[in-house]
């Protein structure tokens, strides 16, 4: 590009007052990974393609569908079955044929996390379920990169950047600070159950791509430490303060630790108390999951294989001290004693994580036959 057409395509930012040529040349030199392409994907795309972010990368898995097109504006009805990525690497290289597009037609998962987001700067997660949050929070907090964060259902949106330096903080605070725990089942309604209005994603969306402007160039202040909900039915902006959470160390240590964990069991643990008998299986080979025989001694069948404690039912409340991990698993023979256990526990202590064998040990041992 000739310095004439870079001072003419950038002019009107070029001449705002603290912005100027370093500040452009600070976003020309930023590499941004935007995860996911969908309603808040689009927004944060176009705008800092037309800023001139040097190199964008974009990653999703999905196809362009007809409901798609009220809100994701980088798609046309003639675009429906076409890969997301394609298609909107295709619109933002036309938009800005001087920067550099990264498409990666894959979804993101904790295998894959590691090696894409390093390459990266700053992370932009429009996803729109919790296992991508989470993975995308704990890969950005183990490799020390900003992220920004948006979220959208119905009329109201929120906005937050999460592992950033801020002052007067004594760590940066990331999104297990503000939701430690995914939410039960039914909690909270996805925009495909619970319906949004098109020019909210392309609000919010908006948002978020002004505070990746504002980490790369310094401009303002970033929105650190704070989450930012906006209700557009009547324009209102509330601002939430965050505070570090203890209960976040849930988290995996290390990117080994994060590449060998399963994002999706972690959030469909917490739809109700029970888990299956394939999650169960899961979890006897798990370090963090104390696993419980509520049964009275001797009870059979017998059960082999996984490390575990017999605490009967009648002894749980003198001996519910002797449960320190994060995560408890409780069994008996069909699993109704061990529900019954798992909420005296939380009745006792609300803050546990506790969950019961569904179907029970004889489910289970029926469930290990069948994989024989």
């Amino acid at each position: 590009m000739s310095q004439k057409e870079f001072h003419t395509r950038y002019q009107r930012q070029l001449i705002l007052k603290d912005f100027g040529i370093q500040a452009q040349q600070k976003l020309q030199a930023a590499r941004v990974l935007v995860v996911g392409a969908g309603g808040l994907g689009c927004p944060v795309l176009q705008y800092l393609c037309g800023a001139g972010v040097g190199t964008i990368g974009i990653i999703d898995d999905d196809l362009v569908s007809l409901s798609n097109l009220h809100r994701q504006v980088l798609y046309r009805t003639s675009d429906v079955g076409k890969a997301k990525v394609t298609v909107a690497a295709a619109c933002l290289q036309e938009l800005n044929p001087e920067i550099n597009i990264k498409a990666y037609k894959e979804r993101l998962s904790n295998e894959n996390a590691p090696d894409i987001i390093s390459g990266y700067d700053i992370v932009v997660d429009g996803s729109d379920n919790f296992p991508t949050r989470y993975l995308v929070n704990d890969a950005c907090v183990l490799l020390r990169k900003p992220l920004i964060y948006g979220a959208i259902a119905q009329y109201q949106g929120q906005v937050s950047v999460f592992n950033y330096e801020a002052e007067g903080s004594n760590r940066p605070l990331h999104y297990r600070d503000l939701f430690p725990e995914p939410p039960g089942k039914d909690e909270v309604l996805n925009c495909n159950e619970a319906g949004v209005l098109g020019m909210l994603p392309g609000m919010i969306g908006t948002m978020m791509a002004a505070e990746v402007v504002k980490v790369i160039t310094g401009i303002g202040k970033v929105s650190a430490n704070e989450l930012i909900t906006y209700d557009m039915r009547d324009h209102q902006v509330y601002k939430v303060l965050m505070t570090p959470n203890p209960a976040n160390m849930r988290m995996p240590e290390t990117v080994a630790a994060l590449q060998g964990f399963v994002y999706e069991e972690q959030c469909a643990a917490h739809d109700s108390l029970e888990i299956t008998a394939e999650l169960f299986t899961t979890w006897t080979q798990r370090n963090d999951v104390i696993l419980v025989d509520v049964r009275n001694a001797n009870e059979q069948p017998t059960v082999k294989g996984f490390s575990h404690v017999n605490i009967p039912l009648p002894e749980l409340e003198e001996r519910a001290g002797e449960l320190k991990q994060h995560n408890i698993v409780l069994f008996c023979a069909s699993g109704k004693r061990s529900l019954a256990a798992a909420r005296l526990l939380l009745q006792w202590n609300d803050q546990l994580k506790v969950y019961s064998l569904k179907g029970g040990i004889h489910n289970w041992l029926q469930t290990q036959s069948s994989l024989l």
